[in-house]
């Protein structure tokens, strides 16, 4: 997940209308992403919004950090770029933002992943102390890696590979956890003949096992996009696209699977409730 303004191919270009010409491609880029963005986070709000008596835990509010900051960073990218190619002044404070802008967006990225892999409003109502304080470290670790990195500090990029690795690790681990405790009590329900819940804790199920597939969507398509990481302006803004479009992808099914299953597991469980009365 590089940043539009940070590690922008350098072209052999003297004449100045050919440089502008040569990134003017960024522009349609970044509108047409923040504007898909946007479309996400009204997508997102409204059914958030409309689902509210089903929900017991803030969670989906939560995630709706991630698609704001996303918008931010890519309006903030489009300013610069604007200012830059029409307006003939490329902004520092603009740029500034863009780096701590996508920081963030980074960092809540993770700190979703992590409470959705620890469970939190799917396996559990709240987190514990000690589950709140881990997730906390990591994501302050992952902030200020990241800070580093983006930098330009080379002793980082060693470390941001290592701490990309940890947190995965922690993710994959969590899940796993969780598809084992919920495998128990399905067996447990077929054992005992009890198949009211048998609905309920199977879409939990499914949830996790499509989480997981989503993870280890997301780390081929960065070694793929890394692979090849060089080469001139006029293929950076494809580049660009194609791991811009590829994140929207990944994101939107995590969202969409999440607040799916849980919408239907809290309706399954509120169904059995008032079958039981």
């Amino acid at each position: 997940m590089e940043d539009a303004i940070e590690q922008v191919p350098k072209p052999v270009i003297t004449n100045p209308s050919e440089w502008e010409e040569s990134y003017r491609s960024l522009l349609y880029v970044f509108s047409g992403l923040l504007v898909t963005w946007m479309v996400l986070v009204l997508v997102w709000t409204l059914n958030t919004w409309t689902r509210r008596r089903w929900q017991t835990s803030n969670l989906q509010w939560m995630l709706t950090a991630v698609p704001l900051l996303k918008s931010l960073v890519l309006g903030l990218s489009f300013s610069f770029w604007y200012s830059c190619l029409n307006l003939s002044t490329c902004s520092f404070w603009v740029a500034f933002g863009v780096f701590v802008s996508r920081i963030f967006f980074e960092t809540a990225c993770f700190v979703s992943f992590l409470l959705i892999a620890h469970g939190y409003c799917t396996m559990h109502e709240q987190l514990s102390v000690s589950e709140r304080r881990s997730i906390a470290g990591l994501a302050s670790l992952l902030y200020l890696t990241l800070t580093g990195y983006k930098a330009a500090v080379s002793q980082f990029s060693v470390l941001v590979v290592l701490i990309y690795g940890l947190l995965l690790y922690v993710i994959m681990v969590h899940i796993a956890r969780n598809l084992s405790v919920l495998r128990e009590q399905l067996q447990q329900i077929q054992d005992g003949g009890v198949h009211i819940l048998h609905t309920a804790i199977y879409t939990k199920y499914t949830m996790f096992k499509k989480f997981q597939r989503a993870m280890l969507m997301m780390v081929v398509a960065e070694i793929l996009m890394h692979s090849r990481a060089d080469g001139m302006a006029n293929e950076y803004w494809m580049r660009l696209l194609v791991r811009e479009l590829t994140e929207i992808v990944i994101f939107a099914y995590v969202g969409l699977v999440v607040t799916h299953h849980i919408n239907w597991f809290i309706k399954q469980i509120s169904s059995i409730g008032k079958s039981l009365l």
